[in-house]
């Protein structure tokens, strides 16, 4: 992957009349990354895609393809092309006159065509005899793969994404994601790709960029974004979280809600300091907490109730009520499983290299 940027975004806003579905963005992607865009829903995603791709104009701001700037350029001008959740398939004509189609129009020959069809089969892992199958005799997965080959029959210097595989069911979708990872690595292209899921992003990924309310609130690697968030925000959106609310204290020390930290020497031993009065935001991940045993010792403890059980799959999950009335999630593999009932006092602890202070203005 090129460290030099393929795409640039300068301040780029968009409004609807008085509302703002963008504020000032500032993006690079360098050549050859995979960009996954993740977000809740209304916070900006789709309009980004839609500036992106030129279905749509910036209100303000510049977008910039290598040393190009291609904001007012209409879609296709552009060098780039999009992978929609719809597909945008035709039905009733063949896989291969499908792959096709963006050939012809550039006037390639029919045996190239051909040629090149045939090739992107192989690429997307189909039979080649699928060339005539119609489109409308081929599973949701095959015509995934038939949309990502007429996709890359543009030869495109980006792809885009809006959500291909939400449609698709639970099995299928875990098979592509790895398969679109892969063809990212085969073929070298930027891919930027857009979803609600979390689990597609971490997948697939170089980075994920997650907006909020038509901003991005953090742009980074899934292992750095799902340990270190910026924001409580992002905490809870890469999945199960434990947040306590933490305020500093004389002699380096610290109140929580409901935690009880231990220490030798001072907070600041666990590379956590706040001054008197400050407030900050405590994070650990469910699979970082530990019900300890009696002779246990562990930086941070809480105490509780044993609230409820479930099974996922490989993993456990418990959710447990703190003395302050806070709940707290606990996630083992199931062989670690908690041996207990449901109603057991229980005491829970973590270490500080697990912990993550987040400070918010």
């Amino acid at each position: 992957m090129s460290t030099e940027p393929i795409l640039r975004l300068k301040n780029i806003t968009k409004k609807f009349g008085d509302f703002s579905a963008l504020h000032p963005i500032n993006l690079e992607i360098p050549e050859g990354e995979f960009l996954t865009i993740v977000g809740p829903s209304g916070s900006g995603k789709t309009t980004l895609i839609r500036l992106l791709v030129g279905m749509d104009e910036p209100t303000e701001g510049e977008i910039w393809l290598r040393d190009k700037r291609i904001d007012q350029v209409p879609a296709n001008k552009r060098p780039t092309c999009m992978v929609f959740q719809s597909l945008a398939l035709f039905p009733h004509r063949t896989v291969g006159q499908n792959i096709e189609f963006p050939l012809k129009i550039k006037g390639i020959t029919p045996a190239k065509r051909r040629e090149r069809a045939m090739e992107l089969l192989d690429l997307l892992h189909l039979p080649q005899d699928y060339y005539s199958k119609r489109i409308n005799q081929c599973s949701g997965g095959e015509r995934q793969r038939v949309a990502l080959a007429r996709a890359l029959a543009f030869d495109p210097e980006i792809l885009f994404f809006d959500e291909p595989l939400s449609a698709l069911d639970y099995r299928l979708r875990k098979t592509l994601e790895k398969e679109l990872k892969d063809l990212h690595n085969r073929t070298g292209k930027t891919f930027v790709y857009i979803t609600h899921s979390l689990e597609e992003a971490m997948v697939m990924s170089d980075r994920i960029a997650i907006m909020k309310a038509g901003c991005f609130e953090q742009i980074d690697i899934a292992e750095e974004i799902y340990a270190k968030p910026i924001s409580s925000f992002v905490a809870k959106f890469m999945g199960e979280v434990n947040l306590f609310e933490i305020e500093g204290a004389a002699n380096n020390n610290l109140h929580g809600h409901g935690v009880e930290i231990h220490v030798n020497g001072d907070a600041t031993d666990l590379g956590i300091s706040l001054e008197p009065g400050a407030r900050g935001t405590l994070m650990v991940r469910p699979e970082f907490v530990q019900f300890m045993e009696p002779a246990g010792t562990n930086d941070f403890i809480v105490r509780g109730i044993m609230r409820a059980e479930y099974a996922l799959g490989s993993r456990m999950q418990y959710d447990i009520e703190a003395a302050d009335g806070s709940r707290l999630t606990v996630e083992k593999l199931r062989e670690d499983r908690f041996r207990g009932q449901i109603g057991d006092q229980v005491v829970l602890g973590w270490d500080a290299e697990h912990a993550h202070l987040i400070m918010e203005d």
